[in-house]
């Protein structure tokens, strides 16, 4: 029988240790926001789960992940999306000497953490994002067409047809893969047709909303669901103030004239519709005259006495 020496040992314990699962990995970060699902190496995520090195990050058609790095950077990750943390390398404080994504497909949103801005690279399909001190939002679409959106420092932009700078706030910046970058230029709402998809930048938008202390929306981009409500509101608005004045007008003006019994005008703010004509019931509205009785067929209340007296003096005779 063989008896295994101490270098056989040495690799057995090597080969355990490389076939040791995400979970006994150092963590480089931690989830601090899950909502609805969001998938990491080991299955469905939770808030405060740790994060690992190439670890991949996916969320639903209605997820939203947002996670803290050990060195204070912070990234959401909004629907549809799917990036991995290519390479974490921790100096032991509180920076890194490297720290790169990788975005397949999705929207996010950056904001950069104690570390030099040289450690910081996110790469997408259709080119590289170089990070300053920043934060910002970036999409990757299906097709790899990725759009970048400056929200503080300073960014750029590398593709195959080369580099563009982002200086100011909401700063745009599109590129296809293979393709030049687009030239710099503020973000609008045309950056939804841009890409085709309204549900892109959900940030910004306000479509997706991140705890506070991720920033908040801007650029003056609505959210794709509120532009048809926006352009219908101001029409529906002006049909509508005229309707209810008109018919009040209207009594004003046609009442006094074809009403022969009325002498004075300052009766309008009455109901007219029950003077214009005689009606049976009258001897309810002549209680300072009770004597009338049944005469107060053809009286018109309190307004015009001398009628009721040639009613009086036509009956007696």
């Amino acid at each position: 029988m063989l008896t295994p020496d101490r270098s056989t040992v040495a690799v057995l314990g090597f080969l355990a240790c490389a076939a040791t699962p995400l979970a006994a990995a150092e963590p480089i970060g931690k989830a601090v926001q899950i909502k609805t699902l969001v998938t990491g190496a080991s299955g469905d995520l939770s808030t405060n789960d740790a994060v690992y090195q190439d670890e991949r990050i996916r969320t639903s058609k209605s997820g939203l992940g947002q996670f803290l790095f050990q060195d204070g950077t912070k990234l959401a990750v909004g629907w549809g999306s799917s990036v991995v943390i290519d390479k974490f390398v921790f100096d032991g404080s509180r920076s890194v000497k490297k720290l790169t994504l990788n975005a397949a497909k999705g929207t996010f949103r950056w904001v950069s953490g104690n570390s030099k801005h040289s450690a910081y690279e996110i790469l997408t399909p259709a080119g590289t994002i170089g990070v300053r001190g920043t934060a910002f939002d970036f999409y990757v679409g299906p097709d790899g067409t990725t759009a970048v959106v400056l929200l503080n420092g300073a960014a750029t932009f590398c593709g195959a047809g080369g580099c563009k700078q982002l200086t100011r706030r909401c700063d745009c910046v599109v590129a296809k893969p293979n393709g030049a970058p687009s030239d710099t230029r503020r973000v609008d709402r045309g950056i939804f047709r841009t890409l085709g998809n309204n549900r892109a930048l959900p940030f910004l938008s306000g479509s997706q909303a991140l705890a506070a202390s991720a920033g908040s929306g801007g650029c003056g981009l609505a959210s794709a669901a509120d532009i048809p409500r926006n352009d219908i509101a101001p029409r529906d608005t002006i049909k509508e103030r005229p309707t209810p004045t008109k018919p009040e007008d209207k009594p004003d003006e046609e009442k006094p004239g074809p009403d022969p019994d009325k002498p004075h005008h300052e009766h309008h703010d009455r109901d007219h519709g029950k003077h214009d004509r005689p009606h049976d019931d009258r001897d309810k509205h002549d209680r300072p005259h009770g004597h009338h009785g049944d005469h107060g067929k053809n009286d018109h209340g309190d307004r015009d006495h001398g009628h009721k007296g040639r009613h009086d003096k036509e009956r007696n005779g």
